[in-house]
């Protein structure tokens, strides 16, 4: 093989892990618009001390992180978006959506196993069953009409379920806001899935195979980026950074609760 076609790889192979990365996300990114006035006063939240009693030891990498993102959402992600948005029909797009979300069943089966949470296992498995084959490999949600909801866990879930603490609040560059324990969790099933993935092989008869399988990773990102309307900026509170940072945090806390 020449070392162009090995440059063409490592290129395409760094992007894939890139993308693959944003597609596992389920992080909202944002649009800075810093000429528009705020909506809200720092008053209105100023007093609770729940908005500042957050553990945030890393806050100026998580600041740099928090700007890196926007830039990345702003210059690469929304416009990619965009393009996607504007060449295919809306109902490919949901198509595309009840796919990516049909494989995301795998996710929360497992981890409601590690839960023990048995009604989420059964429920899961239907979902995913009868989506998988009356709803043709996922691009269709029969299951939802037959009155099983989708459900939703992590390993990040998991570890607080088992009584990991959530840690510092962290930003994660492309992801966003975080905990420790989110961001660990999130690393685990990443790598979960791509045992999972390796194991089944699906393209291992195929030519360029690796290449599909970023492609389908890349497209995966991008529908999640499109499944999330949220913009940075756009929220009207100054100091936005910590209203984020608590929010994220009472998210983790009300995840726990399900």
């Amino acid at each position: 093989m020449s070392v162009a076609i090995c440059r063409v790889y490592a290129v395409i192979a760094a992007l894939y892990f890139l993308l693959s990365v944003c597609g596992c996300a389920t992080t909202n990114t944002v649009k800075f618009a810093p000429e528009v006035p705020a909506m809200h006063s720092v008053a209105e939240f100023s007093d609770d001390e729940r908005v500042i009693d957050i553990e945030d030891p890393w806050e100026t990498f998580n600041l740099n992180m928090y700007k890196f993102n926007y830039n990345f959402d702003r210059y690469f992600f929304l416009p990619v978006v965009s393009g996607y948005e504007f060449i295919t029909p809306t109902l490919v797009q949901k198509g595309v959506s009840n796919f990516f979300a049909n494989v995301g069943e795998i996710r929360t089966f497992y981890n409601s196993v590690f839960q023990l949470k048995g009604k989420k296992v059964l429920i899961t498995f239907g979902r995913f069953a009868t989506n998988t084959t009356i709803g043709i490999g996922g691009l269709f949600d029969p299951a939802t009409r037959f009155g099983m909801e989708a459900q939703s866990e992590d390993f990040g879930q998991t570890l607080g379920h088992w009584g990991v603490d959530s840690g510092p609040y962290l930003v994660v560059p492309v992801l966003g806001p975080n905990t420790l324990r989110s961001a660990g969790g999130f690393a685990v099933d990443v790598g979960i899935r791509y045992v999972i993935v390796g194991t089944i092989d699906p393209f291992q008869n195929v030519k360029n195979g690796y290449i599909i399988l970023g492609g389908i990773s890349a497209l995966e990102a991008v529908d999640m980026r499109h499944k999330q309307k949220f913009r940075y900026y756009e929220s009207g509170y100054p100091f936005e950074y910590y209203m984020f940072r608590f929010l994220s945090n009472k998210k983790s806390e009300l995840l726990l609760m399900k």
